[in-house]
């Protein structure tokens, strides 16, 4: 009886394990799993799928995790704060969301304008070479 229970242990403690790291910890397994034995792999696929690991208890986690940041901490001094921190936190990603959309336009027309001046030359080049006048 003991030599049945010992190999559950064990895989409920591997799995415990893995569940610590989240989703990339089972995505990794499985990776690892593949290259090493690719069968081992596919059952760890198969689980990570119909085991509902994939999809499972780390996403209705995150999903709670969401709702009690907006919960009353029954504090209003300390709900007033974290409201004014998320707001001031919101606002800041906007603007980085900003400038790094001003920084990627102005990438691309530099990386345009160089583009135009090569082919400019280029042509250029070429006319001049055909033309020996």
């Amino acid at each position: 009886m003991t030599t049945m229970t010992a190999p559950m242990s064990w895989a409920r403690q591997a799995e415990a394990w893995l569940d610590g790291f989240g989703k990339a910890g089972w995505i990794t397994a499985m990776v690892l799993a593949f290259i090493l034995f690719w069968p081992l792999g596919l059952a760890l696929l198969a689980y990570m799928i119909w085991g509902k690991q994939m999809f499972g208890k780390s996403c209705r986690t995150k999903a709670r995790h969401g709702a009690t940041m907006m919960r009353s901490s029954g504090n209003s001094a300390f709900d007033a704060y974290k409201a004014d921190t998320l707001r001031r936190l919101e606002d800041e990603q906007t603007a980085f969301d900003t400038f790094l959309h001003r920084l990627r336009d102005a990438k691309d027309k530099a990386e345009f304008d160089q583009f135009m001046e090569d082919n400019r030359r280029k042509r250029d080049a070429s006319q001049t070479a055909a033309d020996p006048l």
